[in-house]
């Protein structure tokens, strides 16, 4: 399978990956020995980092859930889609909405080659992977692809889950998402989840440490302001920006009791006026 001349056979296996670290966090099998011992030497600094990724993906459902039921949306753009861990975003939507369309975006190969999974939506809805990059929006909205599958002149659920602490600063993330956001209309809503350093110092502050040797893959967390800049212009949906776990909990959620400072997260969905 290739996609903009790119073979997905090219995966680097050598060193460790992100998207194949946040598998492995959540209990996959799509990664390497380097990704294992990348993880493991996040672990060793943040044994909270397992616990962070299960709340985040559990935030997700959540959420994907209140924007069907709650807000009636029906269109899904998820960018940074990472390697397909079921339930997948569709599978959450179209459970309750079978019509739902969904588009997914990344630029990783080994989710290139795993997109199969992605596609396979209810025969009422439609699913499609763009290989894109979050780095050049327009990659995303200029894609023949996304026009077929999502009518941008209808409120779409734009998902930023885990995506924007590998976006550094020159590449100018509050830009990236504004321009996301300016391509949705009104009604529409961003749903972001980020990584920040306010909830426990000293273990991100060992951590930039580890990441800047090369042993495993970076983040930049960001402070509370700095992630709510990326809402400015968008009504903040209740509770506002939070602790995933504390977002909406379903009376049955796994996870409520954990720490804020073993998640280390903030969580938020906003809807555009």
């Amino acid at each position: 399978m290739t996609a903009q001349g790119f073979s997905a056979d090219d995966i680097d296996t050598s060193r460790p990956h992100s998207a194949r670290m946040y598998d492995y966090f959540l209990g996959g099998k799509t990664n390497y020995e380097a990704d294992i011992q990348g993880a493991e030497a996040v672990i060793s600094f943040w044994p909270g980092v397992r616990t962070g990724a299960r709340v985040n993906r559990a935030f997700m459902h959540r959420a994907s859930r209140w924007l069907v039921r709650e807000a009636g949306i029906r269109q899904f753009l998820d960018v940074g889609t990472g390697i397909p861990t079921e339930p997948n975003l569709h599978q959450v939507v179209q459970a309750i909405a079978p019509e739902a369309r969904v588009v997914y975006a990344d630029n990783d190969p080994i989710v290139l080659r795993y997109a199969q999974a992605l596609l396979r939506s209810t025969p009422e809805g439609r699913t499609a992977y763009l290989h894109a990059d979050a780095t050049d929006p327009d990659s995303i909205l200029n894609h023949p692809e996304l026009h077929e599958t999502l009518d941008l002149s209808r409120p779409v659920g734009l998902s930023l889950n885990a995506l924007l602490h590998y976006v550094n600063d020159e590449s100018r993330p509050h830009e990236i998402v504004a321009r996301l956001v300016d391509a949705i209309p009104s009604g529409s809503y961003l749903t972001l989840t980020h990584c920040t350093p306010d909830l426990d110092p000293e273990t991100w502050e060992r951590l930039s440490s580890l990441s800047m040797s090369g042993s495993a893959a970076s983040a930049k967390a960001r402070t509370r302001e700095e992630i709510l800049r990326f809402f400015d212009g968008l009504e903040l949906v209740e509770p506002g920006l939070t602790v995933p776990h504390r977002w909406r909990p379903e009376p049955d959620q796994p996870l409520a009791d954990v720490s804020d400072a073993e998640v280390s997260l903030y969580a938020a969905v906003a809807r555009k006026p």
